[in-house]
C-alpha cells in the first residue's frame, strides 16, 4: 500500500490554455507533463500535484 495521498486521476479542470507560456492556465501543468501524464508513475504525479497545489492550481475560472 502506498503512502501517497489520494488524488483525482488528473488535475485537469477543462480550462486548457497554454497560449502565453508552457504552463496550462487551468491545471498548472507544463505541456510536457500534460502529454506524459498517463505514462507517469504515481510518485511522479505526486511531485507534480505538490508543485501545482503550492502554486494555487488547479484553477477553474482564470
Amino acid at each position: 500500500m502506498s503512502d501517497l495521498p489520494i488524488r483525482p486521476d488528473t488535475p485537469c479542470v477543462a480550462v486548457c490554455s497554454t497560449t502565453f507560456d508552457e504552463i496550462c492556465r487551468g491545471c498548472g501543468r507544463t505541456v510536457v507533463e500534460v502529454a506524459h501524464w498517463v505514462a507517469m508513475t504515481a510518485e511522479q504525479k505526486e511531485v507534480v500535484w505538490q508543485r501545482i497545489l503550492a502554486q494555487g492550481y488547479p484553477r477553474r475560472n482564470t
